[in-house]
């Protein structure tokens, strides 16, 4: 009885394509990442107008109020609106 020679299977190492099912549909991934960013934003956003204001300490020892130029208060005529306490 002869036996039937049959060849040795070749090893499929590196040859076979595994596929990745992604972690969010793609459909949806701009839409994740929008919402991912927007939330950050607000977290940040509610964090930063929270916080207590630090209380205003005092001028530093070389400040000089009266070196600072003082803002000039005349404006043309022109330019100012009639409010009714102009006059």
């Amino acid at each position: 009885m002869a036996q039937k020679r049959s060849k040795p299977k070749e090893r499929q190492i590196g040859k076979k394509q595994v596929e990745r099912k992604p972690l969010i549909d793609p459909r949806y991934k701009n839409t994740f990442w929008t919402l991912v960013i927007i939330l950050v934003l607000v977290i940040f956003f509610i964090i930063n107008n929270t916080r207590s204001v630090p209380s205003q300490g005092p001028y530093p020892p070389t400040y000089n109020s009266a070196a600072q130029p003082k803002p000039d208060t005349a404006i043309d005529p022109r330019l100012q609106m009639d409010t009714g306490h102009n006059k």
